[in-house]
This record gives structure tokens, sequence and C-alpha cells, in this order.
């Protein structure tokens, strides 16, 4: 029996489709697919949540110290004349940060593979590069998703049948995080 199904693509068409639903469902916690391409999503997202689990608490917390930009009111820059030239005001912060531990900078490297960059856009900036911010997928399944599965042993996903679609007949189903 073959390990996985071939979903009537070729390999990289195969790879970016799963790619892509995986990391919707990841990030939106439900997607509507086919039943065929659910079980083959629910395969790849169950390994990357038991992956995020097993990392979970692997850092260490470090406390640096770093230089930042003084900003006034209004959040731009403060400059001052050095040498007859402007020059950004700097002033040294000490900031606690989280050091991942070598494995799981290996898993963290492990989900970059499988997902794709998201980008959230804000409502009332909707076609504006303006306050759109990167998710750091890696981040959320370690700090939102694994926690919640903690004491779980597999079964992270549910697939709920919807019926049959009007076009093609296909059994549509809603796969979604438990």
């Amino acid at each position: 029996m073959a390990k996985y199904r071939k979903l009537g693509r070729t390999s990289d068409q195969r790879k970016a489709l799963l790619r892509n639903q995986v990391t919707n469902l990841l990030y939106h916690g439900h997607i509507r697919t086919t039943e065929t391409k659910a079980k083959e999503v629910r395969k790849i997202a169950e390994g990357l949540i038991a992956l995020a689990i097993r990392e979970k608490d692997n850092f260490e917390t470090v406390t640096v110290t770093a230089k930042v930009p003084v900003k006034d009111a209004n959040g731009k820059r403060v400059k001052e004349v050095v040498d007859g030239h402007k020059v950004s005001k700097y002033q040294e912060v000490e900031k606690e940060i989280r050091k991942d531990m070598p494995s799981r900078l290996h898993a963290r490297r492990q989900m970059l593979k499988v997902f794709y960059p998201v980008t959230e856009v804000p409502e009332e900036g909707k076609g504006r590069k303006k306050k759109t911010k990167q998710i750091d997928m890696p981040a959320k399944m370690f700090d939102e998703i694994a926690p919640k599965y903690v004491n779980r042993n597999g079964g992270y996903t549910r697939i709920i049948k919807i019926g049959e679609r009007k076009g093609d007949g296909a059994m549509e189903v809603l796969l979604e995080l438990v």
C-alpha cells in the first residue's frame, strides 16, 4: 500500500497544496476541503503539533543589553547633530530574550520547512502595506497551540463530513483543531 495519496498532482504541486492547507489550518484553526486532502493534511498537521508539544518549554531566558533609538511623542527618532551630521540618538536598554535550545531550534526549522509566510492585514487598512505584520508561525505553535494539547496523546484534529460538493460530487469535510 502507498504511504501517501498522490491527489492527482505532480509532486511539487502536491507539496505546495499540502503546505498551504497545513499553514491555513494551523493559522485559522479550521479549513474546508475534500476528504482525501483532509486526511493527508491531518498527518502533517498532527506531526507538527506533536513536535511543538515536545519542544514547548525547551528554551532559556537570557538578559542582554541592546541599543534602542530614542523616539519622540510622534514615534519619530530623535536626531542630534554630531560633526555637522544628523545622527540618531540611542540609549542602552536591558532586555530579556528567549534563546532556543538546539533541539527547539531544529524543531523551529523543521516547521519553517512546511509553513508558508503568513501576513496579517488589519481590517481598516485593506490593500495597504502599512500596519501589516508577519506572523511567526513556529512561535504561534509553541506559545498558543502546544499548551492546549499538552495533556493529549494524539488526535489533535477532527474531520466533520459536510456533504458532496455540487460541482463534481467530491465529499467535502471540515478539518478543524479539536
